[in-house]
């Protein structure tokens, strides 16, 4: 549930994580930029990598939904992870739309063109009512791209003891009403 397997963008085919994909992931928990916003991660990048692939893979057989693999149409490489996940934020169950992308493709819009599919699709889906990114809010790059998917600053609290804001879109027709999962 909640997955974008086999669904494309433009320029992005989405695919569910195996793991053969660990060695084309680890260069992004091999880059220190990756990590500066989210405290309480691993500081080794393959201790990093491979917590990162058991809860994928975990989400998986949960049903959580879960990162995807976000591979470049015009060469089939793996350039970032983007999905739907379900969150416990405050108590209450949300469904998150999240993205990384591998340092050496940042700042060329794959991040906000993914959250953007994520959106789309969630909301043709009608798997909820709204959806929230979950942004260390010292992070403005995502932050941006949180815009750019026109959501708004929903709240700040915190998150796996990390100082975070909440983004949050509706979807059309949705009066804002609470949300539940």
């Amino acid at each position: 549930m909640y997955m974008l397997d086999g669904t494309e963008t433009q320029r992005l085919y989405f695919r569910k994580i195996t793991a053969s994909d660990y060695d084309h992931w680890l260069p992004f928990h091999q880059d220190p930029r990756s990590s500066r916003y989210w405290y309480g991660l691993p500081a080794d990048p393959d201790v990093a990598c491979k917590e990162q692939f058991e809860r994928i893979f975990e989400r998986y057989d949960k049903g959580l939904g879960g990162m995807n693999g976000l591979i470049l149409r015009s060469n089939g490489k793996l350039i970032g992870m983007s999905g739907l996940l379900v969150q416990s934020v405050d108590g209450m169950e949300e469904l998150e739309i999240g993205y990384s992308i591998v340092p050496e493709y940042w700042r060329q819009g794959y991040a906000a063109e993914a959250a953007l599919h994520c959106k789309e699709l969630a909301f043709s889906r009608a798997y909820a009512p709204s959806l929230i990114s979950i942004i260390h809010k010292d992070n403005l790059p995502s932050r941006k791209v949180a815009l750019k998917n026109d959501m708004f600053l929903d709240k700040t609290t915190r998150y796996r003891d990390n100082p975070v804001d909440i983004f949050r879109v509706y979807s059309p027709g949705d009066q804002g009403g609470p949300d539940y999962l």
